[in-house]
């Protein structure tokens, strides 16, 4: 494709709104359900004197930049808008110098680009032919019966290049466009076809003022001098005569402080060093500059304040974009942005006018505008699922504070928002968990793309979550439990004790926070299991081979329970005494108790899986292969773990011994003070386990990296902490002697392939006094079975299998943490799943793995889109579902510019297709990490192309109409030219077929760019 946008001529602006309006009730994609309309009557005067209808807008970037986008921002509820920055380097040139993708918003956000990639001309026409187009859809559509809203121009980033015709000419038409083109021309197409309007009429039209902008921001480049600066805005002020606003950059904080804040709160891994702290604009310095602006604007009778805050630049470190150097927004920018804003507030004393933006969204807006009392501009918040959409809860949220009274920051209220903000947990790197990123590895098709991740791709056993969440919200915890229960062989342990994959890709970790899917489990269970196992009825058998699982650990049981219920012979032979393994043996009473074991046990009893216990495996298994037709191996990884010290690896008391001892015997003799080396969830349960123990005094945990790095699941950590225990960070133990442990002080390094920071020693020794020292790093597999019986292992001791884990030996299979090493108790079951499948296949027997159908509204489903939403602690949390397998579209809500569309086509599976508007897009890649697949949507759905010279210049499935013929790119890169779209794929000429008869808008600017 090409990252080229084409702007949209304003005729086909206007009738693509009000056709699309009303064949779909929707602008841009925009159900109007979603569109703002202030019922107060409450207005916000700015320091410009503006009057506007909310607080909150855009920030100067990508979705202000086209026409199109401006639109979407005001339906939705922005008012305040920040118009891209424009400079002397524009169009090409600026294209030239933007490496795609330029924007990695999957957490915090990353971009690498920075002023309009327009030619300054363009970026112009398109401001004006927003402008028109909210005020005669506003009109038109109810939302306003007047002008609400105000434009706010950024400019940059040196005295010369704003002074240069074309920027001087930007400017000064933006002030006064009632001589130019584009003006003309907009209102020229509004009067010629008023008869296309209901509500919007000439006189509106007459009443449209020629000023469309009249106060201005200065952005600079970091590491601009003073002098530049107050030169800059005093000939703003002085010579245009403009009311202006300064946007200051967070490096104004000083290195020490932001990095201890942005360290302390989990943001260690951010890279930056002091460069731009020494050369951008100095605290002392803006303090003295900002006072005499103050006093000069005064004189003027204009307005003068600060832009709060500039992007922060950072380094790139873990492959995050195509550059050395990145700017930082989003809420890693927000302790630092708050902070700007009670030092300065502060400092002058509530005086000085503050615009705010940096990391605002749902959550915190309410504070910092009541702190603040100016607009608020977000721009990471609105690249995440919901996009624009989120800006109707920030509108909601503020509109109650409008105020047509201009008033002072409150400076207690802005200290206090600091204060709060560094603090509150919330804000936390690690209150998202450890989730990177939450796609899966699915590729992206052509059609039929929707899929809900945390059941597809994040369940190792594919558990229909989405059903189970709306069952248990409903009460109807009986259907809720069946549905659990067909793919879930431990309901009870896997709701208290699952690692929870889904919840890593559920979309509200985008949000807010993940849907807590496991406790929703764990409530069905509760409710309904007891009467769910009274109802089992045992399966007749349906072959005559007999299957032996050898193990009776959660993935043993799981391969048992689903073959047999599948009406095949299954004998479970264990060692121990009873079953679950390291579940009923290992893991800490006080999570999982022997009832509830007991509970998910009698499923598999019920259904008629046989067990033998106290029966350990001796036998080869060419000898077992004659009474047993299939053999499965699930004996997990009961080996000691490798030793946390070099010197004295005696003296360590194995993790697995110790949980062992607790568990099963009650007691453990570890002394007063204890110490536990690691930081998976075992570690964590040896720390909680050996607090409870009698004489115990204190236990601390040892770790060599940091928190943000440790492999335990963060609410296990935060177990950990809220429990008081202390936690060692960066330090290595190397000796124990039974009463010092010695260790070495380490530091973060570098970035590693996978994103990890390595650590590197200090030099620096630390003597630690502890009775007795616990060894979690990790259990290992023996293997010596597996040798004996010449199943291939590979270089790291690990079993060879197949996809469906079956071994070199014919009908053999190994399961769970004894094929790779210890792993979790969901993941063995998914295997489990796997070698069943394999199994009933080989026989030719039907699996009963049914699929539920239990759809949602889809009108409520699109209600919750773009609207936050905190978690819920009870059995209503499952009302937050997003239910992403019946309604993504994902891709359409994070593209900016509009460029992925949701279309009603007949034969498919999905309520709606996606398609993409080439012209409309500019490669910033945003839409490829929140899509739930493995591909981009960008780059992957079929493309509708506006130009002969895009066409060439992608690679992309997709069309070009050329009058009656389209010039086509097949799905295997053939180009072909056809009349009839009968000669295309059935799947292509659906969505062409559906294109040109429901959406001809998305294909009618061909015929003017072309021309």
């Amino acid at each position: 494709m090409s990252e080229f946008m084409r702007p949209i001529p304003f005729k086909d602006l206007i009738d693509w709104a009000l056709e699309e309006y009303k064949n779909e009730g929707s602008i841009f994609g925009i159900k109007k359900e979603k569109f703002y309309k202030n019922e107060s009557g409450k207005m916000l005067k700015t320091v410009f004197g503006d009057e506007i209808s909310s607080a909150v807008g855009p920030a100067a970037g990508p979705q202000s930049q086209l026409a199109q986008n401006i639109l979407v921002s005001y339906l939705t509820g922005a008012r305040f808008i920040e118009l891209k920055t424009v400079q002397k380097l524009d169009g090409e040139d600026i294209q030239k110098a933007v490496a795609k993708p330029c924007i990695n918003s999957e957490d915090e956000c990353y971009n690498c680009e920075w002023s309009t990639e327009l030619t300054v001309k363009e970026a112009y026409e398109e401001y004006v032919k927003a402008y028109f187009a909210i005020i005669a859809l506003a009109k038109e559509l109810n939302l306003s019966d007047k002008k609400d809203f105000a434009y706010n121009m950024s400019v940059g980033y040196d005295l010369e290049g704003i002074k240069s015709e074309k920027v001087d000419t930007y400017i000064e038409n933006l002030r006064n466009a009632g001589d130019t083109d584009v003006f003309k021309e907009c209102k020229s197409y509004l009067e010629e076809n008023i008869d296309k309007f209901s509500n919007f009429n000439k006189e509106d039209i007459e009443n449209i003022s020629t000023n469309v902008c009249d106060s201005i921001t200065l952005s600079t480049l970091h590491g601009c001098p003073a002098e530049e600066i107050e030169k800059i805005a005093s000939y703003l002020i002085d010579d245009k005569k403009m009311s202006t606003f300064i946007k200051c950059n967070p490096t104004m904080l000083g290195y020490d402080y932001a990095r201890k804040t942005l360290d302390d709160m989990g943001f260690d891994y951010i890279s930056f060093t002091d460069h731009h702290f020494k050369n951008d604009l100095q605290y002392e310095d803006a303090v003295v500059m900002i006072e005499r602006l103050l006093d000069l604007a005064k004189k003027n009778d204009l307005a003068f304040g600060v832009k709060l805050t500039n992007t922060f630049p950072v380094d790139v470190k873990r492959n995050e974009l195509p550059a050395e150097e990145m700017y930082m927004s989003g809420r890693s920018l927000l302790p630092l942005t708050v902070s700007m804003a009670a030092m300065l507030s502060e400092k002058f004393d509530g005086k000085l006018p503050m615009s705010y933006s940096g990391g605002a969204d749902a959550r915190n807006i309410k504070e910092i505008f009541e702190a603040l009392g100016q607009p608020i501009t977000v721009a990471t918040t609105i690249l995440k699922p919901g996009g624009y959409l989120r800006f109707n809860q920030l509108a909601k949220e503020t509109e109650d504070l409008l105020s047509d009274k201009i008033h002072d920051v409150d400076v207690e209220k802005t200290i206090k928002l600091r204060d709060k903000t560094i603090s509150e947990w919330v804000n936390n790197k690690l209150y998202r968990e450890k989730v990177g990123s939450r796609k899966t590895d699915s590729p992206l098709p052509l059609t039929d793309c929707f899929k809900a991740p945390c059941k597809d791709g994040g369940c190792p056993i594919e558990q229909q979550i989405p059903e189970y969440l709306k069952l248990v919200a409903n009460g109807e915890y009986d259907k809720a439990i069946e549905v659990i229960a067909m793919d879930n062989t431990a309901p009870t342990i896997l709701g208290e004790l699952c690692a929870h994959y889904c919840q890593d890709h559920c979309t509200r970790v985008d949000y807010e926070k993940s849907l807590q899917i496991r406790e929703m489990k764990l409530i069905a269970a509760n409710k309904a299991q007891d009467k769910y196992l009274e109802n089992i009825k045992e399966v007749d058998l349906k072959s005559d081979k007999k299957v032996l699982v050898i193990g009776a650990g959660p993935g043993g049981i799981a391969a048992a329970s689903y073959l047999r219920r599948n009406g095949v012979d299954v004998t479970v032979r264990e060692k121990l005494s009873k079953p679950y393994g390291i579940v009923s043996h290992v893991i800490p009473e006080f999570r999982i108790s022997d009832e509830q074991i007991e509970k998910d046990y009698q499923i598999a009893v019920k259904q008629g899986v046989k067990f033998v216990f106290d029966s350990e495996v001796t036998e080869s298994y060419e000898e077992l292969k004659k009474d047993y037709d299939y053999i499965i191996a699930a004996t997990g990884a009961w080996e000691k773990g490798r030793s946390p010290v070099k010197e004295g690896e005696e003296n360590i008391l194995d993790a697995l011994d110790f949980l062992w001892d607790v568990r099963m015997n009650g007691k453990a003799n570890v002394g007063k003070k204890v110490a536990v080396v690691g930081a998976g969830d075992v570690a964590m349960d040896c720390t909680r386990t050996a607090a409870r123990l009698d004489g115990v005094e204190s236990v601390a945990l040892v770790y060599r990296r940091t928190e943000a790095y440790m492999p335990a699941t963060q609410e296990e950590v935060n177990d950990v902490k809220e429990e008081g225990h202390k936690i060692y960070e960066l330090v290595a133990p190397y000796a124990y002697d039974g009463k010092v442990l010695k260790c070495e002080k380490m530091e973060l390094g570098e970035f590693d392939e996978s994103g990890r920071r390595s650590i590197n020693s200090t030099g620096e020794k630390l003597d630690l006094e502890f009775d007795t020292v616990i060894g979690a790093t990790g259990a290992r597999v023996d293997t010596s079975a597996f040798k004996e019986n010449n199943i291939n292992l590979d270089d790291w001791g690990n079993v060879k299998t197949t996809e469906n884990y079956e071994t070199n030996i014919d009908n053999v299979y190994v399961i769970g943490d004894c094929r790779a090493g210890a792993s979790t108790i969901v993941k063995a079951m998914g295997e489990a799943k796997a070698v069943c499948l394999d199994i009933l296949s080989k026989e030719n027997l039907e699996n009963d793995f049914e699929k539920f159908e239990v759809e949602g509204n889809k009108d409520i489903i699109y209600e919750k889109r773009g609207r936050l939403q905190e978690k819920i602690d009870n059995e209503n949390e499952g009302y937050r579902c997003l239910k992403c397998d019946q309604i993504c579209e994902m891709c359409t809500e994070v593209c900016p510019n509009r460029a992925n569309v949701a279309i009603k086509a007949d034969g498919f599976d999905n309520l709606h297709q996606i398609i993409h508007l080439d012209g409309m897009c500019n490669e910033c890649g945003n839409c490829g990490f929140y899509c739930p697949h493995a591909g981009r949507p960008y780059k992957d759905k079929l493309t509708v192309f506006w130009t002969k010279e895009d066409f060439d210049d992608s690679t992309n499935t997709g069309f070009l109409k050329d009058g009656n013929k389209y010039l086509v790119r097949l799905e295997n890169g053939k180009v072909i030219e056809v009349e009839n779209l009968d000669d295309l794929s059935e799947n292509m000429a659906k969505l062409i077929k559906a294109i040109e008869e429901n959406y001809a808008y998305y294909i009618k600017p061909t015929e003017i760019l072309n021309s």
